[in-house]
């Protein structure tokens, strides 16, 4: 069976701003406007972050616009959404973000098949030297291309 996998939203920001330990894709439970929306396209991630809760883990401050075409029952934009995951990867998850300086962030949004689901990133924050070493070899890759394409 061949996976069709439809990127809805990146967080660009998150290779950037942390240092990617590990990557888990979860499922979200979502409402009827909230998928309706997704399927737009109208979806941002950039400022979301995922926290547990009561054993559950949620994903927050990820904003869904309202769908433009429901009657009165739309959903709010920020709300938490829950994240399903399996048992074993939630507690491997929880040791690690009682560790310090872990968190979990999400780098994409998608459908994968019918459902959506989120790639969520365990990471730590870079410091401001770090993001400067990032930049750099950035830079010194471009070079390197730029050089390249002169060169044939």
């Amino acid at each position: 069976m061949s996976e069709r996998i439809k990127l809805i939203c990146r967080n660009r920001k998150a290779y950037f701003e942390y240092t990617v330990d590990a990557v888990f894709e979860a499922g979200l439970v979502l409402q009827g406007t909230e998928v309706k929306s997704l399927r737009l396209g109208k979806a941002n991630i950039e400022d979301a972050y995922a926290r547990f809760r009561d054993g559950e883990i949620y994903l927050l401050n990820a904003h869904i616009s309202p769908y433009t075409h429901a009657a009165a029952e739309n959903h709010e934009p920020t709300r938490p959404r829950k994240l399903l995951l399996r048992r074993r990867e939630l507690k491997r998850l929880l040791g690690k973000v009682q560790e310090r300086g872990f968190t979990l962030v999400p780098l994409k949004l998608y459908f994968k098949n019918e459902y959506a689901k989120v790639e969520l990133a365990l990471a730590k924050g870079k410091r401001q030297a770090d993001k400067r070493e990032t930049i750099r070899r950035r830079e010194e890759q471009r070079e390197l291309e730029r050089a390249r394409k002169k060169r044939y």
